[in-house]
């Protein structure tokens, strides 16, 4: 036994033999401690159920069998319908097969229109000024669905598909960390030994498992209301030009309607609230605004982005509705927010895009900005007319009942409310520090 506890400062798993006259003063015979590795089943907690965020795609449909193999648990897989159009019975007996015990799907279009992207638009937010972070609003919700059904279940662990190279690895586990975090987290790419999408196939072929993909499809998707993300095949080439018929959401602009279409776009208190005058609901606003915008090849954005993780990435997204919501917005956002108020918040824009992008949504400083934002959208409501043609979506008209802008002080004709001769008092005082300066810079001072 250590005459000075010291042991307990090593981890039992650390595997060194330390003998104690090294640390303590000499002249003293003191034992020789060894420390033994432990043994990592019995340090490991034992796992009886884990609940996986599962999309049917080639990574999760792999996990269910891994799981069973590696950690003798049962798995439930939660799908999640984010508005991306899969087909969930398919989906669902394809967790089945793989080995799920129990399959839960729920529809969230609601609840992720009306608490996520609601609150991005009113935002602003836009990461590194062009991804609309469609896959990044997303990853939230879902990863709060299944935290909440592993409490309801009373699983041991939480299960999640993302790679140890990406950003939706942080964005899962910092949401699990908010909702459960007493739950052990798995994540299989950062455990297994399959290194590639060809070594997943070959194990889904060894356990019999459908298998998602094919070599006329070789890019990886992720879909939902908001947007369609493309990434890996040949856009891992930052040089390469998209494929004509890698996009699905949107028509090829040169393809597109030659006529412009003008569509007017109702906000209230920075929410998009009806499309030419005809209210629809959060859901049903986006859908009909996906078509339209799709249909003039509105919303393709091709970039280079930093990843969380420190490396650049290449995507290409399609954010039809997102797009002409945000250029929209915007523009109403000029004529009913102060100037002062304006500048302030397109940082605290920049700063809530990084949040979102970064998988911290349950944080509490983007709850503390999205009251910062509440209180600039007071005002924001009225109506913006956009010209979609082909790709392009311009804004041909705004108009506002709690409009900052003055006709009567804009005009360049004759008026009665400025006193032009005022200006040069103001020029004066405005322009004191540049003076001084360049008299001092002069030694005229």
């Amino acid at each position: 036994m250590c005459p000075l506890g010291v042991c307990s400062c090593f981890s039992s798993r650390i595997k060194y033999c330390v003998p104690l006259f090294i640390y303590l003063p000499i002249g003293i015979n003191y034992p020789t401690i060894t420390l033994e590795e432990g043994n990592e089943e019995e340090h490991a907690m034992k796992i009886e159920k884990a609940v996986l965020a599962y999309s049917g795609g080639l990574d999760t449909s792999v996990i269910i069998p891994w799981l069973k193999e590696n950690y003798g648990c049962r798995v439930i897989a939660c799908l999640a319908d984010l508005g991306q159009g899969d087909n969930y019975r398919v989906l669902k007996a394809r967790a089945l097969k793989s080995g799920a015990e129990k399959v839960y799907v729920r529809d969230l279009k609601d609840e992720f229109a009306r608490d996520y992207l609601f609150p991005l638009i009113k935002s602003g937010a836009i990461y590194e000024g062009r991804y609309l972070l469609g896959t990044s609003i997303a990853r939230p919700l879902i990863a709060k669905w299944v935290a909440e059904t592993a409490i309801r279940e009373k699983a041991d662990a939480l299960v999640h598909g993302a790679t140890g190279k990406g950003n939706d690895q942080v964005r899962f586990e910092l949401t699990f960390k908010s909702i459960a975090p007493q739950m052990k987290i798995i994540a299989p790419w950062r455990e297994w030994d399959l290194k590639s999408r060809q070594d997943e196939i070959e194990y889904a072929r060894e356990h019999n498992i459908p298998v998602p993909v094919t070599k006329k499809e070789p890019y990886s998707r992720d879909g939902n209301l908001w947007h369609l993300s493309h990434e890996g095949g040949i856009l891992e080439n930052p040089w390469n030009e998209p494929e004509k018929n890698m996009f699905k959401l949107t028509n090829d602009p040169e393809k597109a309607p030659g006529k412009p279409e003008y569509v007017e776009l109702g906000f209230e208190k920075g929410v998009p609230v009806s499309i030419n005058g005809k209210k629809l609901s959060p859901v049903a606003l986006i859908e009909k605004l996906n078509k339209i915008a799709g249909r003039h090849g509105v919303g393709r954005v091709d970039i280079v982005e930093n990843r969380l993780v420190g490396m650049k990435s290449r995507g290409v997204y399609e954010t039809p509705a997102g797009t002409v919501i945000y250029i929209a917005h915007k523009d109403l956002e000029s004529i009913t927010v102060d100037r002062e108020t304006m500048r302030y918040k397109e940082m605290v824009s920049i700063k809530y895009a990084e949040l979102v992008y970064y998988g911290q949504w349950f944080s509490h400083l983007r709850e503390a900005l999205d009251k910062f934002i509440d209180s600039t959208q007071k005002y924001v409501t009225g109506t913006v007319r956009v010209k979609l043609c082909k790709g392009s979506c311009v804004v041909t008209g705004r108009k506002s009942p709690y409009s900052l802008y003055n006709p009567e002080l804009a005009t360049f004709e004759a008026e009665k409310v400025y006193e032009q001769a005022d200006a040069k008092g103001f020029i004066e005082l405005f322009g004191l520090p540049l003076k001084v300066e360049a008299l001092r810079r002069k030694g005229t001072h």
